[in-house]
């Protein structure tokens, strides 16, 4: 059954959608998606309102003073809704001592309860807070990880019984006015699901929707929705197909984002903003969470800088041409087909284009942030995993020998001066490409932009088996700008290979990594670019590459180091997360392309970290379990020596290698 019913679904999405047809109100204007306003206490969630900030506190819930100071930090930092865990009646019960600690102090931020497992702790919590949130992989079921064969008539049995299971709850909420989160994690589906419908954004979208027609069918309609998954290419094609659902259903209901478990520092930041920024520049998501292995006030900015820059995004965009055939399936990762020139487009793995064109002087010392490090000693370069693939200079030289893997780019009038160096290329205006009669023979670069790119450029570009595109923008909605670009190269049958390029001026670290995290992984979640160009003033080079290999990583293009897959902490979590994963992280940060998923509790854990290859799970105080995927490889381990256990676990299944020695070239 499972097989059937994936295969029928996945002829009704058009391979080729037509604009009308899509999740979102415009591919090129900038506006909200309009969805039905849901009341949470004081606060409107959706309907045109703006986008809601909200976080969950770390504290156990049983601890009042700790969970109501910390409730005061995030609140104080911005956060308009707190979300409490309540495993169990006796935390779903203090849940009113808190409010009412919270309220005596002055503080009227909704509370919402955090449920799994525990349906009769939802039924206390919903009579107490503004909102619950059930999580429908564990509400009625418990994950087993079989895999059952279905009728239509035993499944109708079993969807029966989750109706008798969650019905008082909806009732309940109904009745006090207490709305809902219907949360759906990628990681925690249930079996049933899993059997009907597979490990997909479907069964994601299903696993909602069924427990969404209960509340139907109760005429309870005060419901929030999220599709979160640590993979951020499942994340929002997941969200896209559960607005395209709910529009063949006649609902429209908010819609929450998150990246679940997206980890800690620059890593958790530039995740997030991959996955939640991708839905944010369509118009998509009416309140965010940012889940990062941190306190959570510290959450709270990020979700801030991510958002805010919508508030005046429809007045400032510059109008871009509609978009009016889109060969791209927004709910399918399909990478562009390009044709390959150098190491650049084709099968090859998206490159990363460094620049140093503001340097007047470039010496090998300027190499190095950049992944590059020369032993005078040995004469030889050490290329780290993070080494760009190119380094543009603009009309500054490059007087030394440079390694063998590593382009140099050149402005065309600069490059003539060193076109019979090796690896030297030039970059070429859209003007100086249609009138230059010397090019290199097997590598150009062109910078364009949307009103340059006229048919006949294009095809030119077609005959042209040395051409890379460089797309650039100035557009407030640069993302759609750019869409529209590679929208008409697609439509005109142009394989040219298309480098990003994006350009900042005049913010922090913080906030460039969050725009440029969103502005380029907005096209690569959707297999748009062939590799990345960000040019930003006042930030250091060594940051502008680690973000954009970052960026990558995220968009699950180009895996280039050791990713962490870990929950944000909450009243659950069993073991310091924050102090666990940085010990993790040092023993195992050179394992290249491993995923390793560090998590609190058993809530968190073999469904949570469903794309991780490996698991580190609190299941007891001081206990910890390993797995390898999702199978159980040793039980309660004693804290002390997990991480060992975990290092031996790696090296048993040949993906252990040896730290090269600090200082080595």
């Amino acid at each position: 059954m499972r097989g059937c019913f994936f295969k029928y679904f996945c002829t009704q999405i058009p391979q080729m959608p037509a604009p009308k047809d899509l999740y979102c109100n415009s591919l090129t204007s900038y506006s909200r998606y309009q969805t039905r306003t849901v009341k949470v206490g004081n606060v409107l969630i959706g309907g045109g309102n703006p986008i809601v900030v909200q976080s969950m506190t770390t504290t156990d819930t049983m601890d009042t003073l700790k969970t109501v100071e910390q409730s005061i930090r995030m609140i104080e930092a911005g956060c308009q809704l707190v979300r409490i865990t309540a495993p169990s009646i006796k935390e779903a019960e203090n849940l009113l001592n808190i409010k009412n600690e919270l309220r005596k102090r002055g503080y009227t931020a909704p509370l919402v309860a955090d449920i799994h497992f525990t349906p009769n702790a939802a039924e206390v919590a919903a009579r107490i807070v503004e909102k619950v949130r059930v999580n429908p992989g564990n509400y009625a079921d418990r994950k087993k990880f079989e895999n059952i064969e279905y009728t239509d008539l035993s499944y109708e049995a079993e969807l029966e019984r989750i109706r008798e299971r969650f019905t008082p709850l909806v009732k309940i909420c109904k009745e006090h006015g207490t709305a809902m989160r219907i949360g759906t994690n990628h990681g925690s589906l249930s079996d049933r699901i899993m059997s009907r419908y597979g490990d997909t954004p479907l069964g994601m979208v299903e696993s909602a929707l069924e427990f969404v027609r209960i509340c139907q069918e109760n005429d309870f309609r005060e419901i929030v929705l999220s599709m979160k998954a640590s993979n951020t290419l499942i994340m929002v094609q997941a969200y896209r197909l559960l607005i395209k659902k709910m529009h063949e259903e006649g609902m429209n209901y908010p819609l929450h984002l998150g990246v679940t478990e997206a980890g800690e520092g620059e890593d958790g930041r530039i995740k997030s903003a991959v996955g939640i920024g991708t839905l944010l520049e369509d118009g998509i998501g009416d309140t965010v969470r940012v889940s990062l292995t941190e306190d959570p006030e510290f959450e709270i900015p990020v979700a801030k800088a991510l958002v805010e820059r919508y508030n005046t995004r429809t007045e400032k965009q510059t109008p871009i041409p509609a978009i009016e055939s889109y060969l791209v399936n927004p709910y399918e990762h399909n990478r562009r087909n390009t044709r390959e020139v150098q190491n650049i487009g084709g099968h090859k793995v998206p490159v990363v284009i460094a620049s140093l064109n503001n340097k007047s002087e470039i010496s090998a010392a300027n190499f190095f942030s950049l992944g590059y490090n020369y032993s005078a000693t040995l004469d030889k370069w050490n290329i780290a995993d993070q080494a760009c693939d190119y380094i543009y200079t603009g009309n500054t030289p490059v007087n030394f020998k440079t390694p063998g893997t590593l382009g140099i780019i050149y402005d065309y009038t600069a490059w003539n001066a060193h076109k019979t160096e090796e690896r030297r290329y030039p970059l070429l205006t859209n003007e100086e490409y249609l009138s230059a009669k010397e090019k290199s023979s097997v590598l150009n670069f062109i910078s364009t932009t949307l009103t340059q790119l006229s048919p006949s450029f294009i095809e030119k570009l077609k005959a042209d088996t040395t051409a890379v595109l460089i797309i650039t923008t100035a557009n407030e909605h640069g993302m759609a700008e750019q869409r529209s670009m590679f929208a008409s190269l697609m439509n005109n049958s142009c394989q040219t290979p298309v480098i990003i390029k994006r350009t900042y001026q005049g913010m922090d670290e913080n906030r460039f990594q969050l725009h440029a995290s969103t502005d380029t992984g907005a096209l690569l979640i959707d297999g748009l670019g062939d590799g990345i160009l960000i040019e930003v003033g006042g930030i250091a080079p060594k940051t502008i590459n680690a973000t954009a290999f970052g960026i990558l990583q995220a968009a699950r293009t180009r895996i280039s180091k050791t990713e962490y897959i870990s929950c944000p902490s909450c009243g659950r979590t069993l073991f310091d997360l924050q102090e666990t994963t940085a010990k993790i992280r040092n023993r195992t940060s050179h394992l290249k392309g491993i995923k390793i998923g560090i998590m609190g509790c058993i809530v968190n854990g073999p469904g949570e970290m469903a794309d991780a290859d490996y698991g580190y799970v609190g299941t007891g105080v001081g206990k910890i379990t390993l797995y390898k995927g999702k199978e159980v490889v040793k039980r309660n381990v004693a804290s002390e020596n997990a991480l060992d256990e975990l290092i031996d676990l790696i090296r048993q299944h040949g993906d252990w290698v040896e730290a090269e020695p600090v200082g080595q070239e």
